[in-house]
């Protein structure tokens, strides 16, 4: 690994882990990236998951306001992060990649989309608001983020802002950390017996770190309706992506 190579991965982690904390795309960055060094597809796969689970620490750190307020759910969001990022990332392992690959640019497209819908109507905060059907598509987007991930957090964020009320910097905030939990069960799994290329792992894992941790302080300061159209437009654009390279 050259010294171009340290400072390109670096540079993809931080623009990666600041992209993908505000707009769900961190591995549209750096999965590309890590192919274009050399590694193999699944190899690029499961080292973009060991690290992004540091843009997920970022990010959670940075958004620790926003998380005091959700306390109520983060326990049931979370665990189903954590037990559909074991799923996902057992499915890398038994099945073809092509198994999801008809599908995913269907669900980043609706998830894209359903980014602008109208919100719904302020509710009074209570663990009544993550019914079983919301808490199940959480498990859902969290099995597909540890099989791949790609727009995983457009799909979580979508969701989160069309089942509550509360304000895109919370629902990302929540989105975040979901992730973190699903990645982390993904990353502890393909430690043990995937090919992560762990020196190409850590300078992409400081640079998601860095790129998280300064994201949730621009969530709070972007306008919010501008910043959802330039969501629903990035995925759209990967949607279609995705289609054409799927079909």
């Amino acid at each position: 690994m050259t010294f171009l190579e340290v400072v390109g991965l670096l540079l993809a982690g931080a623009g990666a882990g600041l992209v993908g904390s505000i707009a769900g795309l961190a591995s549209i960055i750096s999965y590309p990236t890590l192919l274009a060094i050399g590694l193999s597809p699944v190899s690029a796969n499961v080292t973009n998951t060991v690290a992004l689970v540091f843009s997920g620490v970022g990010s959670t750190l940075g958004a620790r306001p926003e998380l005091r307020r959700q306390r109520h759910r983060v326990r049931a969001l979370g665990t189903a992060g954590l037990l559909g990022g074991l799923a996902g990332s057992g499915l890398l392992l038994v099945t073809p990649a092509s198994t999801f690959a008809r599908l995913v640019p269907a669900l980043i497209g609706l998830s894209s989309i359903a980014v602008l819908l109208p919100r719904p109507r302020a509710q009074p905060v209570g663990p009544a608001r993550d019914r079983a059907p919301v808490i199940a598509a959480v498990f859902a987007i969290s099995c597909y983020g540890g099989y791949f991930g790609a727009a995983a957090g457009v799909m979580l964020l979508a969701l989160l802002l069309a089942t509550t009320a509360e304000t895109l910097p919370e629902s990302n905030a929540i989105k975040n950390l979901t992730l973190l939990l699903a990645n982390l069960f993904a990353a502890v799994v393909f430690a043990v017996v995937a090919p992560v290329h762990w020196l190409l792992a850590l300078p992409l894992a400081v640079g998601f770190f860095l790129g998280g941790l300064v994201s949730p302080a621009l969530v709070r300061r972007l306008p919010t309706r501008p910043l959802r159209v330039v969501i629903s437009l990035a995925g759209l654009v990967i949607a279609v992506k995705l289609a054409i390279q799927a079909y």
